[in-house]
């Protein structure tokens, strides 16, 4: 009996402590940690939430930038931080669901165990993009000719393991057919060289490629989400080609804290990020970049990551996919 209202008294204790934690949070400003240098997709929607999270909580919300190892350095610093709520982490499918299969047994952070989900904020549709002289014109055409082709082609990728890269090995096998990856630093020097002509075919980032569709620099033969991405109304998905109809690539930024983070703090952040996310400026501003909005509870995000991590796994170990 006595030991049972120890336990009791304890648990009330703590339960008392994390609304007092609550009441209290934030009193000091909170920094939002982006795995990629400044102007890109993930840095420009950190700063943008960041802004509206400082006016709801009345703090300063700071944007730090830690770039390199494939979102690993970012990842590995807010998963050590002080689980008090004034670290985020801001990261995407390839940190969370992508490398701990890529990188197995090298990984400084387990996704599930280390980081505590927040809210799945944005995803960013990629779009099938070829060289103007490539002689296709929709995604149909571009397997026919894959498949035809005399020699493999080209297509580049932003790095190896990045989902621009697993995108297009989920392609090549559900399309039977053989192309060769070209990996680069980063979706800039790629597309570079795919409106130069030195490789033919891309999955990008629609927000990053799309600009450069419309100048006529390259062709956009269709987006890859389930149905028709709002972004782009214009384009087909590639699961209304016949033999696709269950492709699927989604890259998405999500919010994390370091595990252990009180459940009040979560919960708090997460209410706030989910009105960002229904502000009509923002939504437009979202929108106006080729970003889809999510939100939902952080439950949401844990299965997204799961689910991801599982599609992702299987396609690294049954093409091969490795980084040395």
């Amino acid at each position: 009996m006595k030991i049972a209202l120890i336990r009791a008294a304890c648990a009330l204790s703590l339960a008392m402590a994390g609304l007092a934690f609550a009441g209290d949070y934030p009193d000091k400003p909170i920094r939002i940690v982006v795995p990629y240098p400044p102007g890109g997709a993930s840095d420009t929607v950190s700063r943008l939430i960041g802004q509206q999270l400082s006016q709801r909580l009345k703090q300063p919300v700071v944007v730090e930038n830690k770039p390199g190892a494939t979102e690993q350095i970012a990842a590995s610093f807010v998963a050590k931080a002080n689980p008090d709520g004034y670290t985020i982490l801001l990261a995407s499918t390839a940190g969370l669901s992508v490398n701990p299969t890529l990188y197995k047994g090298r990984l400084a952070y387990d996704p599930e165990k280390d980081l505590a989900p927040i809210v799945l904020a944005v995803t960013l549709p990629s779009v099938v993009m070829v060289h103007p002289s490539m002689p296709v014109n929709s995604f149909d055409e571009l397997t026919a000719f894959a498949r035809t082709s005399a020699t493999p082609i080209n297509y580049a990728s932003s790095g190896a393991g990045n989902p621009s890269h697993l995108g297009m090995e989920l392609y090549k096998r559900a399309a039977s057919i053989d192309m060769t990856h070209v990996p680069y630093k980063g979706g800039a020097p790629a597309l570079q060289d795919l409106m130069s002509g030195q490789v033919s075919v891309m999955m990008a980032i629609g927000p990053e490629s799309m600009p450069m569709a419309k100048a006529g620099r390259m062709k956009a033969l269709a987006v890859t989400t389930a149905k028709r991405s709002p972004a782009y109304p214009g384009l087909p998905a590639v699961s209304e080609t016949k033999g696709f109809a269950n492709f699927e690539l989604l890259h998405w930024f999500a919010l994390l804290a370091p595990a252990r983070t009180p459940d009040t703090v979560i919960a708090l952040l997460n209410r706030n990020v989910n009105d960002i996310l229904k502000d009509p400026e923002v939504k437009n501003k979202l929108l106006e970049m080729g970003m889809e909005l999510e939100g939902g509870s952080p439950q949401r995000l844990a299965e997204t990551i799961k689910r991801d991590r599982l599609k992702w796994e299987k396609v690294i170990i049954e093409s091969n996919i490795r980084i040395d």
